[in-house]
């Protein structure tokens, strides 16, 4: 059973920069497709940025589109979201999650009626100060 555990989580100002990074623990990512969710509090879950099982395609939400940059390390079993100027509305406990395709579904990307979630992350907390 493999195991998503998401690190690089923290404080940091408004403006400022932080790596996210997932890692599978027990297997492989290959060959199937990931992505980053957020969820802040009082909110439901939501779609942050989603990579193809070979990283040559990536999907965003319009909100981070332009900052955050999503890549993946097969050979190493890492993801990683490279988040910048990032802003107090980023605030969340952001998750990574695997998908039984090769690349991301709709249904995988909108939380709506998805059955191909193999994998969750237990979240890591992102806190940007104004």
């Amino acid at each position: 059973q493999v195991q998503l555990v998401e690190s690089g989580g923290g404080l940091v100002q408004a403006g400022g920069s932080l790596r996210l990074s997932c890692t599978a623990s027990g297997g492989t990512f290959s060959p199937f497709a990931m992505g980053w969710f957020r969820q802040a509090p009082g909110k439901d879950r939501e779609f942050v940025a989603a990579i193809s099982w070979n990283g040559i395609n990536t999907w965003y939400a319009d909100s981070v589109k332009g900052r955050f940059i999503i890549s993946r390390d097969n050979a190493q079993i890492t993801m990683y979201l490279q988040m910048n100027s990032l802003k107090p509305e980023d605030t969340a406990v952001y998750y990574c999650a695997q998908e039984k395709m090769t690349n991301p579904t709709d249904q995988f990307m909108s939380l709506a009626g998805v059955t191909t979630i193999v994998n969750w992350g237990q979240g890591t907390q992102v806190t940007v100060s104004s």
